[in-house]
């Protein structure tokens, strides 16, 4: 099994920026995509952004131009780097990796105050 620790999520106000973080550890075998999803309340959860293995990343519209995403693959840790956060951005963020099936995270709070 693989297991997903994220971290980074807090309270920053409108315009600010919060790095998360995902690292994998566990039975991995070999991690292909990584990324992000999001819930905000009363809401369906959203992709958020994802990265190959090979580092090709992509984003939804909503956060691309603030919102980049990376990884580590010594590590088997992806970050996501958000700026000028808006209070729409507050959600649940949950990661997710690729590796003989899909894994999640237990999701970090990020909460953008006007």
């Amino acid at each position: 099994q693989v297991q997903l620790v994220e971290s980074g999520g807090g309270l920053v106000q409108a315009g600010g920026s919060l790095r998360l973080s995902c690292a994998a550890s566990g039975s991995i075998s070999s991690i292909n995509d990584m990324g992000w999803h999001r819930q905000a309340p009363g809401k369906q959860r959203e992709w958020v952004a994802s990265i190959t293995s090979s580092g090709r990343a992509n984003s939804a519209d909503s956060v691309k131009g603030r919102f980049t995403i990376s990884r580590d693959n010594a590590k088997n840790t992806m970050y996501l780097q958000m700026s000028s956060l808006k209070p729409e951005d507050t959600a649940v963020y949950y990661c997710f990796v690729v590796d003989r099936g899909i894994h999640w995270g237990q999701g970090t709070q990020v909460t953008v105050s006007s």
